[in-house]
C-alpha cells in the first residue's frame, strides 16, 4: 500500500531507503563499498588510458602558442597586437590572458555585424519566438530545424573571425560538457536558446549557476527527459547524467551500494567520495515537477516553451542524496537546488571539472599538480559569480599551459576555422546557400559537425578519437576543397591573391616561407620544409622566378598551372602536423 506524504515525513533517512528500495540498514542486503583507487587513477578516467602523442615539431613561438592556446589560432597582425601587450613573451601571454578574460569588455560587433549582413534569422529570436516560429507553428522540417543549422554555421563564424577567442574556446567546451544533440527533433527549433541563453553567459561565470541554467533549459528538458520527470512517473535519466557526465565523472559510480557505507571524501569527510544508484534515484525524485510549458494535455493553455516548476509533481517526501538529508514537503526548486548545491561544492566534482579543464588547455594527460591546485580554487570560489574566470586565469597562465612545447591537437572543425582565420578569409558561411551548404556538408563528413555529437557525453577531447583514417581522410579533402573552392567570385582562402600583394618575387622559396609565416608562424620541420620547396619549384633553380599565372606551358613542368600548384603547395601545408597542433 502506498505511503501518504505525511508518514513519510515522519520516517528517518534509514526508513525513507528502506521504503523506497527495501533496503534495511540492519541487514547487508547492498554490496559493501570496494575500494577506490587514488583521484585521477580510476577505470573511467582517460588519463588512465591515454599517453601524451608523440610528435617531433619546431617549437612554436610565444606568440603562436598564445594565439592557439587561447582561441583557434593565428591571424594577420597576431604577432604584433601579442608583441604591443608587454616587454617580454611572458608578460605579454599573461597580459592576453586577462585580457581575453575580461570578454565582455572586448569589442565584438564586427562578427555579429558579419552573421547579421549574411542573413541569418533566428540568432536573435527570443525563446517564446523560437517556439512560435519553428513548434508551435508545425512548421515544414527545414523551417523547424533552422535555428539549429544556424548555430552550427555561426560557431565556424565566430570561431573564425571572433575577438573574443577565449569565450569561443569556454563556450564550445561547455557545449561538449552539457551536451545537447542539435539535430535531435526536439532540440533543434530551440537550440538558439540554449547555446544563447544557458551555455554562452555562462562560460567564463559560476558552474552552480550553470548547472541551474543547464537543468532548467528549454533544450536539456526535452534532450535528457526531465520534463516526463514526475511522481507518478519518475524519470532518472537526467539525474544519471547529471552525476555521471555534467559533475563526478564515471571513476566515481560506486554502483548499488549502501549509501550509508560509502568512504568520506578524504579532501573533506562531510562528503561521500562517489555516487551510488541510490543517489540517482534520490537524485532524480529531487528534481520531479521541473519541466515545460509544452502544451501538456493537463495545462493546454501552457505552450511557450519556457520552464515551469509543477508542484502537483514533484516528490515531496524526503530524500537522502550524496550524504544528505532532504525533509519533507520544502519550498518550491529547493530540493534541486539543494543538489545542486551539494554537488556544486563536492570536492571530487571541483577535480572531475578541473581535469577537464586542464586536459583541454594543457594537453591529453593532465599534471596531477595542475589539476590539484586548480581544484582547491574551483571549490573555494564555487559561490563567487566569477568563479571559473579565477580558476581559467591559474590554469592557463600556469607553465604547463603557457611553456609546454607542443599543443593539443586540432580537431576537424578546429582545424577548418584555423584555416579561415589564418587566411582573414572574406567567404562568410551563409544560411541555406549553395557554397555554405558545400562547406557544411563536407565538415559533417569530418565526424565533427558543431554540436552534432550523437550522444550526450559530447564530442570527443583527445588525440586519440581523431587519429583514425576517416578523420585525418575527410578533414584533408575538405581542407584540399577549401584552397580551390569559390562563392561566386570570392575565394574561400584567396591563396593567389594574397600572395600576389605578399611576395615580391614568386619564387619556390619565398612563396613557401611566406605561407608558413602566415599558417604556422614558423618553418615546419626541415624536412616539410624541403619538400614544399621542391614541390612548388618544380626541380627549377632556386634563383627560378615563378609566372604570375595558371596557363599550360607545354612541357615545361615549371612553368605551367602555377596558380594550383600554388593553392595545393598551402593545402598541404594546412594538412601538416604543425597546422594541426595547437
Amino acid at each position: 500500500m502506498p505511503v501518504t506524504v505525511a508518514a513519510r515525513r515522519r520516517m528517518s533517512i534509514d526508513a525513507v531507503l528502506r521504503e523506497r528500495y527495501g533496503h534495511d540498514p540492519g541487514r547487508t542486503a547492498m554490496r559493501p563499498a570496494p575500494p577506490l583507487p587514488p583521484p585521477g587513477t580510476g577505470p573511467g578516467d582517460i588519463d588512465n588510458r591515454l599517453r601524451p602523442p608523440v610528435r617531433h615539431l619546431p617549437p612554436a613561438p610565444a606568440w603562436v602558442r598564445a594565439w592557439s592556446r587561447l582561441g583557434y589560432g593565428i591571424f594577420p597582425g597576431a604577432r604584433e597586437a601579442f608583441n604591443a601587450l608587454g616587454g617580454n613573451d611572458v608578460a605579454r601571454y599573461e597580459a592576453l590572458v586577462d585580457q581575453q578574460l575580461d570578454w565582455e569588455a572586448i569589442d565584438d560587433s564586427a562578427v555579429e555585424d558579419r552573421l547579421t549582413s549574411a542573413g541569418y534569422t533566428t540568432l536573435g529570436k527570443s525563446l517564446a519566438q523560437l517556439w512560435a516560429d519553428h513548434v508551435a507553428a508545425d512548421p515544414a522540417w527545414e523551417v523547424r530545424m533552422r535555428p539549429a543549422w544556424e548555430s552550427q554555421r555561426a560557431w565556424m563564424v565566430r570561431a573564425a573571425f571572433s575577438r573574443r577567442q577565449l569565450h569561443e574556446r569556454m563556450t564550445t567546451f561547455w557545449h561538449d560538457h552539457f551536451h545537447v544533440t542539435g539535430s535531435d527533433y526536439d532540440v533543434g527549433p530551440v537550440f538558439v536558446h540554449h547555446s544563447r541563453d544557458v551555455v554562452r553567459p555562462h562560460a567564463l561565470g559560476n558552474f552552480r549557476a550553470m548547472l541551474e541554467a543547464v537543468a532548467t533549459s528549454t533544450a536539456m528538458l526535452y534532450y535528457l527527459d526531465n520534463r516526463s520527470n514526475t511522481i507518478s512517473g519518475p524519470n532518472e535519466n537526467f539525474a544519471r547524467e547529471l552525476l555521471e557526465l555534467h559533475t563526478f565523472g564515471a571513476e566515481h559510480y560506486l554502483g548499488f551500494m549502501n549509501p550509508s557505507e560509502v568512504p568520506p571524501c578524504p579532501e573533506d569527510p562531510s562528503y561521500p567520495v562517489g555516487y551510488t544508484d541510490v543517489d540517482v534515484y534520490e537524485t532524480a525524485a529531487a528534481f520531479t515537477g521541473w519541466t515545460l510549458r509544452n502544451g501538456h494535455w493537463q495545462y493546454p493553455a501552457e505552450d511557450d516553451g519556457s520552464f515551469v516548476y509543477r508542484a502537483a509533481w514533484h516528490d515531496a517526501g524526503p530524500k537522502f542524496v550524496l550524504g544528505m538529508y532532504l525533509p519533507p514537503a520544502q519550498p518550491a526548486m529547493k530540493d534541486g537546488r539543494d543538489v545542486l548545491d551539494r554537488i556544486a561544492s563536492h570536492p571530487r566534482v571541483a577535480r572531475f571539472i578541473c581535469r577537464k579543464l586542464v586536459r583541454h588547455f594543457a594537453g591529453d594527460v593532465a599534471p596531477a599538480p595542475l589539476v590539484d591546485s586548480a581544484a582547491r580554487l574551483f571549490r573555494t570560489h564555487w559561490q563567487d559569480a566569477d568563479q571559473l574566470r579565477i580558476v581559467l586565469r591559474h590554469i592557463l597562465r600556469s607553465p604547463d599551459v603557457r611553456a609546454a612545447p607542443q599543443g593539443k591537437h586540432r580537431r576537424p572543425s578546429e582545424v577548418i576555422a584555423a584555416a579561415l582565420r589564418a587566411n582573414d578569409a572574406a567567404f562568410t558561411l551563409r544560411p541555406a546557400h549553395g557554397r555554405s551548404d558545400d562547406f557544411m556538408w563536407r565538415l559533417g563528413a569530418t565526424g565533427h559537425l558543431p554540436f552534432d555529437w550523437p550522444a550526450p557525453n559530447g564530442y570527443p577531447d583527445h588525440a586519440d578519437a581523431w587519429s583514425g583514417a576517416n578523420s585525418f581522410g575527410m578533414s584533408w579533402r575538405m581542407l584540399s576543397w577549401l584552397t580551390e573552392a569559390s562563392d561566386g567570385d570570392v575565394r574561400l582562402l584567396p591563396i593567389v591573391e594574397d600572395s600576389r600583394a605578399s611576395v615580391s618575387s614568386w619564387t619556390a622559396a619565398n612563396l613557401v616561407d611566406h605561407w608558413c609565416q602566415r599558417l604556422l608562424g614558423r618553418p615546419p620541420a626541415p624536412a616539410r620544409l624541403q619538400m614544399l620547396r621542391a614541390f612548388m619549384g618544380q626541380g627549377a633553380p632556386a634563383s627560378y622566378v615563378i609566372a604570375d599565372s595558371n596557363a599550360w606551358s607545354g612541357n615545361d613542368l615549371r612553368a605551367h598551372y602555377n596558380h594550383d600548384r600554388l593553392r595545393s603547395m598551402v593545402s598541404l601545408l594546412l594538412m601538416s602536423p604543425e597546422f594541426a597542433t595547437r
